[in-house]
């Protein structure tokens, strides 16, 4: 040791960078690496066999390309959706009890309740509720969906979507229209007579025409909307044209009369949003393949509540991953701001966890206007999403990217590795009961509900932290 320091040094530095400039200011031939110590995610992603899940992704995400979400009927959901019951109440994201859920869904639910004739006014529909006469659940662990508030009731109807090549089923309830709508918590007596007259004239009418069709095929409309101007989430002007333009010969075939028809196709030409919920039951019946796929890390379920936000792992099933629900900034109506705003809620994030919404913003350059940023903003948030997500639509297609896919599969380690997090556009909602809607806007998916969802699959069989 002695005679070391007698010799003329080279020394390798390990990291820091400081140390290096400090030996080459005193003449010292000086290697730098650029190294730093595993962190946590990085252990816990190099213990993984991340060959073996790469290749359970590809066929994961090779079923949600694969799937056929057609719409083939329009039901009650006390018919059709399990479980359903009379005092059951469906709400969006993940679990949530009364007291601890937000304005939005609360006045959703008194005004569900005023609907179903339980409750004469929202006075009594809180004393009902206290009894604790009824059930909440989300509509994730029904295999249905729902915008926003996203609460169905037993007589509200549903879109009935089969996805025709695995065989399983998804439900949504009928787009209301923006504002002042149930989706939104309000429950004013019109709130509650459009949804009257949406179950006596609109659902009736609608599911003829769907019967008369044979089935519509939602993957083909969606294909064709984002090639015109739409992501489907938040912007649905082209798909819902679609869907109207092939509704209506079905319409005129069918026993209504003029009056019922030109009513409905009123309501639908008038309410750009009317698509979003048939996408949506498309979205999730694309999603449910799945859920449960053994191994693979790729998101199955995203959804919020007003409170909290949730994920949903494919090999982790049914179990949820919970953080705060984000607020978003975006874009008001005249009269309100963000201190008026709830907190992000709906189940419409099934969208981007199917490949558009969010995910195809490059597609709607357009949908800047109404949640806010720019045109480019929109291509770069798509571009983002390649980075978490293992492939690439083959039917959804992105016009402004010279036709690539958009990005598909969210995979849990590549949100942690890079540090990105999925993208999402929404509605906002007023944080008091019974306003309704009061803008749109974006946020992202917080990191910690895909860290603790990493730790928890990387302890499962495939490896361990």
């Amino acid at each position: 040791m002695t005679g070391l320091f007698g010799k003329k040094l080279k020394v390798i530095d390990l990291g820091l960078e400081s140390f290096h400039d400090s030996l080459q200011e005193q003449g010292v031939e000086v290697l730098h690496v650029d190294w730093k110590p595993l962190s946590s995610r990085a252990r816990i992603l190099s213990k993984l066999d991340n060959r073996a899940i790469d290749k359970v992704n590809e066929e994961a995400v090779k079923r949600m390309i694969d799937s056929q979400p057609i719409l083939v009927d329009i039901k009650q959901a006390k018919d059709v959706i399990p479980g359903m019951s009379k005092r059951t109440i469906l709400h969006a994201g993940p679990p949530v009890e009364w007291k601890k859920m937000c304005g939005p869904i609360k006045g959703a639910v008194m005004g569900a309740l005023i609907y179903e004739g339980l409750a004469e006014n929202p006075k009594e529909a809180k004393k009902l509720v206290a009894s604790e006469k009824i059930k909440f659940s989300p509509c994730h662990h029904h295999n249905a969906v729902g915008p926003m508030a996203g609460v169905i009731s037993a007589s509200m109807y549903v879109f009935v979507v089969k996805n025709q090549r695995f065989g399983n089923y998804a439900y949504c309830t009928l787009n209301e229209g923006l504002g002042k709508v149930l989706r939104f918590g309000a429950y004013s007596e019109e709130v509650i007579e459009r949804l009257k007259w949406m179950e006596k004239v609109l659902a009736p009418g609608l599911k003829k025409a769907v019967k008369i069709s044979g089935g519509m095929n939602i993957k083909n409309l969606t294909a064709q909307a984002l090639q015109m101007g739409d992501e489907c989430h938040n912007r649905n002007v082209a798909a819902t044209s679609l869907f109207l333009k092939e509704i209506t010969p079905h319409l005129l075939k069918t026993d209504l009369n003029k009056k019922t028809i030109g009513e409905i196709i009123e309501f639908v030409s008038g309410n750009v949003h009317f698509f979003l919920n048939i996408s949506m039951a498309a979205c999730k019946a694309t999603a449910d393949t799945i859920l449960g796929f053994k191994n693979s890390s790729l998101v199955s379920v995203m959804a919020r509540n007003g409170t909290d936000i949730g994920i949903r792992v494919a090999e982790l099933g049914e179990r949820w991953f919970t953080a705060k629900a984000g607020m978003p900034k975006g874009l008001y109506f005249a009269g309100y701001s963000a201190k008026d705003a709830n907190p992000d809620l709906g189940d419409s994030t099934i969208s981007e966890v199917a490949g558009i919404g969010g995910f195809a913003m490059a597609s709607a350059p357009a949908i800047v206007q109404f949640i806010g940023g720019s045109p480019q903003d929109a291509i770069k948030y798509t571009k983002e999403m390649y980075e978490i997500t293992v492939a690439k639509h083959s039917i959804y297609k992105i016009p402004t990217l010279d036709f690539i896919g958009t990005p598909i599969g969210i995979d849990i380690r590549k949100v942690v590795e890079t540090g990105i997090t999925p993208f999402i556009n929404t509605g906002i909602a007023h944080k008091k009961p019974g306003i309704g809607q009061i803008g749109a806007g974006i946020l992202r998916a917080p990191m910690s509900i895909f860290e603790e969802a990493l730790t928890t699959f990387a302890s499962s069989k495939i490896g361990r932290p």
